[in-house]
């Protein structure tokens, strides 16, 4: 293992957005049972915090690689495209739309069946972004486009996060 390798190297997985869950789960496993500071108790305490420091790289690179949104924002950073979400705010107007009805909907929701109406369009509308943020990246490599959906993208995951936040709290 080499600590300058990026998360996909680390893990020997493609460098690309689409990733199979259960290989990177059992990649994860394999990778933490070879860098577990338990097994470097004889080296020494060297040794085992240098043990310690992979296995945080280790955790940092999965947590990464597992979710799809952190994921994006990895690639396209790996690849010089700054996703900029708090200085590039600028989004297409048929998205800024959409985000100004779902809010208006949300404002307007009258109980359990309303939010929950609104937090499936929120659920297709982030599928359909995760399929949109793959192709750009997996097959026309425009890094830069890509940025541009990832930030869609995370105003709609946390648009789903606040729709969940109001359910929840009807819910007790």
């Amino acid at each position: 293992m080499n600590l300058q390798s990026n998360d996909f190297e680390l893990f020997d997985v493609p460098v690309q957005f689409a990733q199979d869950r259960a290989a990177l789960d059992a990649r994860w496993k394999e990778l933490q049972r070879q860098a577990h500071p338990d097994k470097f108790a004889a080296q020494g305490a060297a040794a085992q915090r240098l043990a310690m420091q992979w296995s945080v790289r280790i955790n940092e690179a999965y947590q990464r690689l597992k979710d799809p949104l952190k994921r994006a924002i990895y690639l396209c950073e790996l690849h010089g495209a700054a996703i900029q979400a708090e200085s590039n705010t600028a989004m297409p107007p048929d998205f800024l739309i959409q985000q100004m009805q779902w809010r208006e909907a949300l404002e307007d929701a009258e109980g359990i069946e309303n939010l929950e109406e609104i937090a499936a369009q929120a659920m297709a509308s982030r599928q359909e972004q995760l399929l949109k943020i793959e192709r750009i990246l997996d097959d026309q490599k425009d890094f830069a486009a890509a940025a541009q959906q990832v930030r869609s993208l995370m105003f709609i995951e946390r648009f789903g996060s606040e729709v969940n936040a109001r359910i929840d709290s009807l819910g007790q």
